[in-house]
């Protein structure tokens, strides 16, 4: 992968995103299927987040922040769609600008040596980003059908 083809995977990963949820609203910021599940607003947060945690070794060359519990606690006090979509539209934006900002030999460097992606190349961090975005669109997914609504095709406009 170089870096054309990460900044264009994030923005898809993103779009499709935004089509399978569109039908969610503010209204349903709250909504969690099950008590001690994420809400919607705090699916959108984790989704967010993790966008940023899995930039921040690009970025910065440090390892991956193993602060779980913390990071937990600072997804779940998103109360807000419409809040925990600007955090995810701003991780996507500050992702691709960090990306365009370094070149093709530092991207395909190694991750700093630790358990998660240790001495992988810097650029496989998008397919954990993707992995997981994909996942949680699923989870939104069903939210939004055990809410009744209908979710759109992520892959176009249907």
């Amino acid at each position: 992968m170089n870096k054309e083809t990460a900044i264009q995977e994030l923005r898809e990963s993103f779009k499709f995103l935004s089509n399978s949820s569109s039908c969610l609203s503010e209204e349903d910021s709250e909504f969690a299927p099950k008590e001690g599940l994420m809400t919607v607003a705090q699916q959108f947060a984790h989704i967010a987040q993790t966008v940023d945690w899995f930039i921040n070794p690009i970025e910065t060359g440090d390892s991956f922040n193993m602060d779980f519990e913390g990071l937990y606690e600072k997804a779940m006090q998103v109360c807000s769609l419409e809040k925990a979509k600007d955090w995810l539209s701003k991780s996507i934006d500050s992702a691709v600008a960090i990306l365009e900002d370094k070149d093709d030999a530092y991207l395909s460097g190694l991750l700093p040596e630790g358990p998660i992606m240790g001495g992988e190349p810097r650029l496989s961090v998008i397919g954990g980003i993707l992995d997981h975005t994909s996942h949680h669109r699923g989870v939104l997914t069903v939210y939004a059908r055990l809410l009744g609504k209908t979710p759109s095709m992520p892959y176009g406009d249907f």
